[in-house]
C-alpha cells in the first residue's frame, strides 16, 4: 500500500497503543504459568500475533476477550509432558523479539524446534546463542530460511556479550528459571538497552520469578521456578508515543496522554531527549542512543527541524533491525530534502525549517514509515510513502489515528 500525504498540521489528543515490548513478555510469562491469566489492553499487531501463535504451538491455550484482552491457559509444571516426538515449527513472522525470546524457551519446553520468519528476520545474527550451543553441545542448523535447534539446556553458567542485543539476555531469563538448579548469566561486555532487561525483570517479578541482578554484569537465576498465573493490563507504549511527541516538537498541537511516567520502559527517555532539543537551540546536540535504539527514527525527525546540528551516536545495532535503519533513516530524510551524514555508528543531522517533500521507500520498516509520516507535517510539498502498510507490524491503527488528528492522505 502506497500513501500520498498532503502536508498539514496534526491536532488533538492521543493515547499510544499498548506496549508491544511488555505484551511479548507478559504473554510468554502467562504461557509458562499454571492456571489462567487474563491480559488486558493488548493490541493485535503482527509481532504480538507471531508470539501468540508460537506459544500456541508450544501447547498454551488462548481465548480472545472483548475489549482487546486474552485469557491464557499456561503450561505450568506440566512443561516436560509437552515435548513432542517431532520438531514443531514456529513461525516468528518478522518479530525479532519472538524469535530470540523463544529459542531457549523452546529448548526447555520441547527440546527443540524449527524457527522460520519473513523479511530480514532470519538474516539477523544469532551468534550469542550459537556460541552457547557450541559450548553446551546443542544441535543447530541454519539454512533455507529456517533455524533448527535440538538438545537440552542444563543448569550452569551462560556467558554472552551485552553489546549485541538485550533480547538474548531476555530469552535466557525466561528459560533458566525452569531448570532444576541455579544458573547464572554472565555478560562479557557492558549491557546495552538496559531498559529492556529491566522490563523483562519487572514482568517476571510480577509473575513470581526471583532473579538477582548484580549490576547488569551477572544475573543469578534460582532453578525450579514456575510463573504464577495473574491478571494484568499492558501499559501504553513509550516508543510509539515518541512519534506523536516528535509531531509536537514540529509545532503540531498534539497532546500524548495515558503514559506511565514511572514506567520501566527504556524509551521513556524520549522525555529527556525532547527537552535536550528545547534547550539546545542553535547548538550541537549529541544523544547516545545505545540504550534506546528504537527512538532513532523519531529523534531523527526532530533533529531534521532542530535549530542546530544533532548527533545520534552509538547506533551501530540499528543496522540489524527490520531495515538497516542508519541507512534507511538517511535515505528517508534525504528523499524529503534534508541533509544527513551517515557514519558507521552515528547520524549527523543539520536542522532546517522545512523539507521539500518527495517519495520515501518505507523499506518494510514500520518505524521508517511512521517517521516519514510525521516529517510530512513540515514539508512544503506532498510526501509519498511506499509500503505504508508496514505499520501493521507494531501499530495497526496508526493511519486511522493520523487521519483522526487531521492528517490528509490518499491511498494510491
Amino acid at each position: 500500500m502506497n500513501i500520498r500525504i498532503t502536508p498539514g498540521p496534526l491536532e488533538g489528543t492521543i493515547t499510544p497503543p499498548p506496549s508491544k515490548s511488555i505484551a511479548h513478555r507478559a504473554l510468554i510469562a502467562a504461557a509458562l504459568s499454571g492456571g489462567f491469566s487474563v491480559l488486558k489492553n493488548l493490541a493485535p499487531s503482527r509481532d504480538i500475533q507471531a508470539t501468540t501463535a508460537c506459544l500456541r504451538a508450544m501447547g498454551a491455550y488462548f481465548e480472545e476477550l472483548e475489549g482487546g484482552g486474552v485469557r491464557v491457559h499456561g503450561l505450568g509444571s506440566s512443561i516436560p509432558q509437552h515435548r513432542e516426538p517431532w520438531l514443531v515449527q514456529f513461525d516468528c513472522g518478522e518479530s525479532g523479539s519472538t524469535l530470540r525470546f523463544l529459542i531457549p524457551v523452546v529448548l526447555v519446553v520441547q527440546g527443540g524446534g524449527i524457527f522460520t520468519g519473513r523479511g530480514r528476520l532470519m538474516e539477523r545474527p544469532q551468534k550469542p546463542y550459537f556460541d552457547i550451543f557450541d559450548e553446551k553441545r546443542i544441535f543447530y542448523e541454519q539454512k533455507d530460511g529456517a533455524l533448527t535447534i535440538q538438545g537440552e539446556l542444563k543448569p550452569g553458567e551462560y556467558r554472552l556479550p551485552g553489546n549485541v542485543s538485550s533480547q538474548f539476555v531476555t530469552g535466557l531469563l525466561y528459560a533458566l528459571p525452569l531448570m532444576e538448579r541455579e544458573s547464572q548469566i554472565v555478560l562479557t561486555s557492558p549491557l546495552e538497552s538496559r531498559g529492556y532487561v529491566d522490563m523483562t525483570l519487572d514482568v517476571l517479578k510480577d509473575f513470581g520469578i526471583t532473579i538477582e541482578n548484580q549490576n547488569y554484569a551477572r544475573f543469578i537465576v534460582p532453578g525450579d521456578q514456575w510463573c504464577a498465573a495473574r491478571d494484568c493490563a499492558v501499559e501504553a507504549d513509550w516508543s510509539q508515543a515518541a512519534f506523536w511527541m516528535a509531531a509536537g516538537s514540529l509545532g503540531n498541537p498534539v497532546l500524548t496522554t495515558g503514559l506511565n511516567d514511572h514506567s520501566v520502559q527504556g524509551d521513556r527517555v524520549i522525555d529527556e531527549h525532547f527537552a535536550s532539543f528545547a534547550w539546545g537551540m542553535g547548538r550541537t546536540v549529541e544523544i547516545d542512543v545505545s540504550d534506546c535504539p528504537d527512538l532513532v527514527p523519531p529523534l531523527a525527525v526532530m533533529a531534521a527541524f532542530h535549530d542546530g546540528t544533532t548527533r545520534l551516536v552509538n547506533a551501530a545495532r540499528l543496522r540489524l533491525k527490520e531495515s538497516d535503519r542508519l541507512d534507511t533513516v538517511t535515505k528517508m530524510l534525504t528523499a524529503l530534502g534534508g541533509r544527513v551524514e551517515e557514519g558507521s555508528d552515528c547520524l549527523v543531522i543539520p536542522g532546517t525549517r522545512f523539507l521539500n517533500g518527495g517519495t520515501v521507500d518505507g523499506a518494510n520498516d514500520h518505524r521508517i514509515v511512521m517517521a516519514a509520516a510525521i516529517a510530512a507535517t513540515r514539508c512544503t510539498g506532498p510526501v509519498t510513502i511506499l509500503g505504508a502498510e508496514a505499520v501493521n507490524k507494531s501499530y495497526p491503527d496508526f493511519w486511522e489515528e493520523y487521519k483522526r488528528l487531521g492528517g490528509k492522505f490518499d491511498v494510491l
